[in-house]
């Protein structure tokens, strides 16, 4: 049976390449930070998720290493076996105190935090709402939950609180800032819906934590009641990687039994949680960081505005929405001609027909690095332009 799955593969991929659609690794130098070199070439990286600038800061990495020389550089097991340590109840107690939790619950990623709360609290018969741009796991872990699962439209609270069904035990779920278009969800409204209803409520921080409010508590600045679910991920604003589940200590008592993805995952190192509590703390102290993005993102906006594929945000993340697949790979191409770099968002990520760029703003980038933006996206914009007539 081999050559028939060769015969699958080759068709899928071939497919792919057909409708502009495949995507390829790239090996960067220099890491993700604000340059990193390729082939040769510097570019000015405006595809991370280092928002704040962490990934890329000395006192982080210094504090990582110390961590590594006293604990070692991995934790041997997963975390019911000996992979939780003094280190990560250390961090668990720090946000939890943060953000106002009984208990934090850790994973390896975001994508299996998410996966792990819904496959393991759904059942049969229960109700999933859904905003229709929530991420893939979340998506994904719907579709194969034994849950019903509905979509509301994107943000419309009316069209959420029409799919309540009286009775039927709910989670609803969405995003606090959606990763594709950088838009900030009605949280607190949200939440208070999900009340009336009598709905568990979960939202993923992942891209609103350390970003969002003047102290970067993220989703829970923008409402004065907490979801009942957090989820927050290490891997945007804290510079490194991992999430955790913030709840209940019975709904962390509950994962601890029943989440697979925890169950069965080898837990990050105690450097690693050594080096997150580091994070959390700069996160806390240095608000400067959400202040210069702030002040970057008045700049982009100044400079780009006028240019018809600017989408205004009030966060890190700018959409440039070119609509076409192609005409967004040829953008995405001519941008790193100017040492811009760039990524090409095509399907299944987002709807045919809005294809972006998704540029990203980071406490790393100087007002020089913004003007290089503008002005390649300008001239890129005028070339275009000649070309449709």
């Amino acid at each position: 049976m081999k050559p028939a799955f060769d015969s699958r593969i080759e068709k899928a991929i071939s497919l792919r390449h057909q409708q502009g659609l495949l995507r390829r690794t790239q090996a960067i130098g220099d890491g993700n930070h604000r340059q990193f070199a390729l082939n040769g070439e510097r570019f000015i990286n405006f595809s991370s998720n280092d928002y704040l600038g962490l990934a890329a800061s000395e006192e982080l990495s210094l504090a990582y290493q110390q961590a590594i020389a006293k604990y070692g550089s991995g934790s041997g097991a997963s975390p019911l076996v000996t992979g939780y340590s003094t280190t990560h109840a250390d961090l668990e107690s720090a946000l939890t105190e943060w953000l106002g939790y009984d208990s934090a619950i850790f994973f390896s990623s975001g994508f299996s935090a998410n996966q792990a709360v819904l496959f393991s609290l759904l059942e049969k018969g229960d109700l999933l709402l859904q905003d229709r741009l929530n991420h893939a796991s979340l998506m994904e872990a719907g579709m194969l939950s034994p849950a019903t699962m509905k979509r509301y439209r994107h943000g419309d609270l009316t069209h959420l609180s029409s799919l309540f069904v009286p009775s039927t035990p709910t989670l609803a779920v969405t995003e606090s800032v959606f990763s594709m278009d950088g838009d900030i969800a009605p949280v607190g409204e949200f939440i208070q819906q999900c009340q009336i209803a009598n709905a568990m409520t979960m939202v993923d921080d992942a891209h609103g934590i350390g970003v969002l409010g003047v102290d970067g508590r993220g989703a829970l600045s923008l409402c004065q009641d907490k979801p009942d679910i957090l989820v927050v991920t290490f891997g945007k604003a804290f510079g490194l990687n991992g999430a955790a589940v913030l709840c209940s200590k019975a709904m962390s008592e509950y994962l601890t039994q029943f989440a697979r993805h925890y169950i069965y995952s080898t837990a990050f190192s105690a450097a690693h949680a050594s080096a997150l509590l580091t994070a959390l703390t700069m996160i806390q102290t240095q608000p400067w960081r959400r202040e210069k993005v702030r002040e970057l993102g008045g700049l982009f906006c100044e400079g780009a505005a006028h240019l018809p594929a600017y989408v205004d945000t009030q966060t890190p993340i700018k959409p440039w929405v070119v609509g076409d697949e192609a005409h967004t790979l040829t953008l995405c191409s001519a941008l790193k001609s100017n040492r811009i770099w760039t990524t090409a968002i095509r399907p299944p990520t987002v709807a045919k027909g809005s294809a972006r760029l998704r540029i990203t703003l980071s406490a790393t980038h100087t007002p020089t690095d913004i003007q290089a933006l503008v002005d390649a996206l300008e001239q890129s914009a005028k070339e275009f332009s000649c070309q449709k007539r």
